[in-house]
């Protein structure tokens, strides 16, 4: 009697050559599950390479996200595969740090290209086909940043508070169909993302930070739970989810400020 070999599930992750989008990867792979990952940078091709050694089917595909054109080469490309998407993980994301009329306009307009129009283009473009099948899983990285206004970052901080709501939204109008939708809310992390947002002379990106290997286990955990949201259980990630429930805007903003702020060069960072 034959058997038939089931394939293992499919998942796309956004922004895997690096930080917490990689090691969702990697974790994902450890898992069982084959990849199709995603970057717009040269650091793809390695981190792929190293994902193969946990056994699964590994496919990169470089894609500016920013563009529609990239987005619609990443769906063609999912397609391509033949195969159910099993997992979307919509993580891939950017920051244009410091003050809002001091950064060039195209770098907050690149911010809200990569962190808001990419995720709603490709959820609209594969979220059908896991409806009509009536199965799937969706993370949405936002931010515990998304819980109060963000100076020094204000774009950053606007497009992942829309990320929690439209991971929130979407939730509950698929509760009947068997597709659920997680929100990740990391706090500062151990990735490139300050580098890369400008903000190194920043206090918050010389405090404390969470190891994305963690916040990628928690994430994982939540979005194979079909959980409504993971809030990063470390402590730093649960004061500052904690300070954006208690306090007004104003005091939040003035809170965030204090950590996102580029400091004077005579004024020390505190660690």
């Amino acid at each position: 009697m034959e058997t038939s070999l089931v394939p293992a599930p499919l998942a796309l992750v956004t922004g895997a050559s690096s930080g917490i989008g990689l090691e969702i990867a990697v974790r994902l792979a450890e898992l069982g599950h084959d990849l199709l990952v995603t970057a717009d940078d040269d650091q793809l091709a390695l981190a792929a390479d190293g994902l193969t050694q946990h056994g699964r089917a590994v496919r990169a595909v470089r894609a500016d996200l920013t563009q529609a054109a990239g987005v619609d080469a990443l769906v063609a490309d999912v397609a391509g595969t033949g195969r159910p998407l099993d997992l979307l993980v919509l993580n891939a994301g950017v920051g244009a740090g410091g003050a809002f009329l001091d950064v060039a306009l195209e770098d907050h307009l690149r911010t809200i290209a990569l962190d808001v129009v990419a995720p709603v283009r490709l959820a609209h473009a594969l979220l059908p086909a896991m409806v009509a099948r009536g199965s799937g899983r969706v993370l949405v990285t936002s931010s515990v940043g998304a819980l109060m206004p963000g100076p020094y970052y204000a774009t950053y901080a606007a497009a992942k508070a829309f990320d929690l709501s439209f991971a929130q939204a979407l939730r509950y109008e698929l509760r009947d169909t068997g597709v659920t939708v997680t929100a990740l809310l990391p706090g500062p992390t151990d990735t490139d993302f300050f580098e890369r947002a400008d903000m190194l002379d920043t206090r918050v990106a010389h405090g404390g930070k969470d190891d994305p290997a963690d916040v990628a286990r928690q994430a994982v955990d939540g979005l194979l739970a079909g959980d409504e949201k993971v809030a990063v259980r470390s402590v730093r990630a649960r004061g500052q989810a904690a300070a954006g429930a208690l306090l007004s805007d104003g005091a939040g903003a003035a809170l965030q400020a204090r950590y996102t702020e580029p400091l004077r060069t005579e004024e020390p960072a505190e660690g």
